[in-house]
């Protein structure tokens, strides 16, 4: 079992920045994939952001790339989503995903290939 808990979220102005972390528990850090996820009111949860086992490897949605950033701490157990120049369409729910792999370099960007999930943290982005 692996236990996932996000931080960081909160209530920003357009063109701001976050970072939101999410520190996980139950399992060796380093045999993990790792990813985010978003879920807006009324809307289907999206794939973010993923980063392999080594953190050599990251792909980014196209709704983000280019403004966030996913990056991960083997040492604190911790994956971070820094997030500049946000928008207020960034507003969503946004989840930490975390799966078991053998493969060092691979990433994973939908829902069904994550086993382990966070319970979520609010960002707000206001007009």
């Amino acid at each position: 079992q692996v236990q996932l808990i996000e931080s960081g979220g909160g209530l920003v102005q357009a063109g701001g920045s976050l970072r939101l972390s999410c520190a996980a528990s139950g399992r060796t850090f380093s045999s993990l994939a790792l990813g985010w996820f978003r879920q807006a009111a009324g809307s289907e949860r999206e794939f973010v952001a993923a980063i392999s086992r080594s953190g050599t490897s990251t792909y980014y949605a196209d709704s983000v790339k280019g403004r966030f950033t996913i990056s991960r701490d083997d040492a604190k157990n911790t994956v971070y989503l820094q997030m500049n120049s946000l928008k207020p369409d960034d507003t969503a729910v946004y989840y930490c995903a975390a799966r078991q792999t053998v493969s060092t370099s691979g990433y994973y960007y939908t829902n069904i290939q994550y086993n382990y999930w966070g319970q979520g943290t609010q960002v707000t982005v206001s007009s």
